[in-house]
């Protein structure tokens, strides 16, 4: 199990601890008669349900990712970016120009393909650009299930 993984199932668990303690507490305020109570009561028990809600969105993104992933590894199909690299580590942002390119043109060369959307997604993710990133990861979701 990877540290990602097991970071996102401990931060998953304490947050269920959090939720069901403001859950607890809102029912409380709720069965209290006091109307304001109640009124705020009945606002935190809304929380709790839309936090699950976002929670369970992402780790169903994370693990349809980490699917479409087993299947590139299996197919030795996994891209490899040649970035030049600042001494931060980020990519400069010519050479993460370069790569963008490159990936952009294989998308719309074919716009069906996952595999493209995926690399693209990998190659924002690399340089830092979460939302692109984020952005071409759920196009290749949505391609990977219909092939």
């Amino acid at each position: 199990m990877t540290s990602a993984k097991l970071g996102a199932i401990v931060m998953t668990g304490l947050l269920g601890v959090y939720l069901t303690l403001v859950g607890e507490r809102s029912l409380a305020l709720v069965a209290s008669s006091e109307p304001v109570a109640v009124a705020i009561g009945s606002l935190m028990l809304f929380l709790p349900v839309v936090a699950a809600w976002g929670i369970f969105l992402e780790l169903r993104f994370g693990l349809r990712i980490e699917k479409l992933g087993e299947v590139l590894k299996q197919e030795n199909a996994w891209p490899r970016f040649e970035f030049e690299l600042r001494p931060s580590g980020r990519p400069t942002k010519d050479s993460a120009e370069a790569i963008f390119g490159k990936y952009r043109e294989a998308v719309e060369a074919d716009e069906t393909n996952w595999r493209t959307w995926f690399a693209l997604g990998l190659a924002y993710d690399a340089a830092g650009d979460r939302a692109r990133a984020r952005k071409a990861m759920r196009q290749a979701i949505a391609l990977g299930r219909t092939s």
